[in-house]
């Protein structure tokens, strides 16, 4: 904080109030995760000014809350102009005395008889099926709507589910959201169903009852980026700066290996084995697979690593850009570097996620003559059904199955 604040009297006033002992942790905390000096000198400020509040009002550490805070930012509004980060500088506050010790934990409301039945049905999900947090809080949303709908804020009794109340449920919500949603919604109903007779709560297969969606197998084609622009999107990053480095090397793995994007969030540094020359892909449903690192991806992501990743505790390979320096969230954060990349090259693409690199890839593997089961083992399909979709795309073979034109149509 000295470098900061070189005025010794300056220094002295930002310890002043019940919150004086805190500042230096909450100072080396903002150095560790990369704000810069600008930001730090703001938000200490901030800090201070709200521990010479506390002290004014007589609130003592141990008794602050999230309220607190929210009153402090209205009487603070009222002499100075907020700014974006002012709450999010308390909440870093907080967080950190609750670390401390200095506060507890707020207690959470009483869990409702829904809210008892979703916990239960996500640990099933995480348990026995393996699946992904994502998937497992979007099949509990739905789960929880459903059973709302049917008891209300009262006792969950699920043997009192009737075939009616399934299908006047999905009939009502189908209304009111789009035909994929709408598709998502009936396979966690049936998940939710089937983990109920499988708990003895249900007698009868309720599962067989949520209604069908119109779902035609297969009758879409890959959305594919056309040739020369996935080389164009990579050239557009800027390797000079360190989110250019990253970004093409995010950007070469779906390229190059057709990684999903939760699959590049996932990914550590122990997940690279340089001696051996692979990386391990941690897939759906917990699964992991080694693939051949290719030498330009392998050496993009050193660069990335040697010259541009902050030096941070985090083990994730890529790490935002900005401040705080902390691992990605959640896959949003691989479409928006995909969504930059395609602006910057200048390419209109009715698709703007990471998914389309994927695709670009398969079409690409058989435009070299790859059959479909080397794309699907590429991909790390589980069904070679999941693969056929692509032979839609491969236009040589599609062209041997063309019939003639009719000679009297001429």
């Amino acid at each position: 904080m000295k470098m900061i604040f070189k005025n010794p009297r300056i220094f002295q006033r930002m310890h002043d109030g019940p919150l004086g002992s805190c500042i230096e942790s909450y100072a080396a905390e903002m150095r560790e995760q990369g704000y810069c000096a600008d930001a730090m000198e703001s938000q200490i400020r901030l800090v201070a000014d709200f521990s010479r509040w506390m002290m004014k009002t007589q609130i003592s550490p141990q008794k602050l809350t999230a309220e607190c805070c929210k009153t402090y930012l209205r009487c603070r509004a009222r002499r100075l102009r907020p700014k974006r980060d002012d709450r999010a500088a308390l909440n870093r506050l907080l967080s950190l005395l609750l670390r401390q010790r200095i506060i507890v934990e707020p207690s959470l409301p009483a869990a409702t008889p829904v809210n008892e039945v979703q916990t239960e049905f996500g640990r099933y999900l995480c348990r026995e099926r393996g699946l992904v947090s994502t998937t497992v809080n979007c099949y509990g949303s739905f789960a929880g709507e459903f059973l709302a709908d049917r008891f209300g804020t009262g006792l969950v009794d699920l043997s009192l589910l009737r075939p009616t109340d399934v299908t006047g449920f999905v009939r009502c919500r189908a209304t009111s959201i789009k035909s994929k949603r709408v598709q998502l919604m009936t396979t966690a109903l049936r998940s939710f169903l089937s983990w109920a007779r499988y708990c003895g709560d249900v007698s009868i297969d309720l599962a067989a009852c949520v209604p069908s969606v119109a779902n035609w197998s297969l009758s879409t084609v890959p959305r594919a980026l056309p040739r020369g622009q996935c080389e164009r999107v990579l050239t557009s990053c800027n390797r000079k700066t360190a989110v250019g480095r990253r970004d093409y090397a995010i950007l070469l793995l779906l390229a190059r290996l057709g990684l999903r994007a939760s699959e590049i969030v996932r990914l550590t540094l122990r997940d690279l084995d340089w001696h051996e020359g692979l990386i391990t892909v941690r897939g759906k449903g917990g699964r992991h697979c080694k693939l051949p690192l290719p030498r330009d991806v392998g050496e993009a992501i050193a660069d990335y690593l040697r010259n541009a990743r902050p030096p941070v505790t985090y083990r994730n390979v890529f790490l935002r850009g900005r401040a705080p320096i902390t691992s990605f969230h959640g896959s949003q954060a691989i479409a928006s570097v995909v969504r930059q990349g395609l602006a910057r090259a200048g390419i209109d693409s009715p698709r703007k996620g990471a998914h389309q690199f994927r695709h670009t890839l398969a079409s690409e593997m058989l435009r070299q003559g790859a059959s479909l089961s080397e794309i699907g083992e590429l991909l790390r399909h589980r069904s070679p059904q999941t693969t056929t979709i692509y032979a839609k795309v491969d236009l040589v073979s599609l062209r041997a199955l063309a019939l003639p034109w009719p000679e009297s149509a001429r």
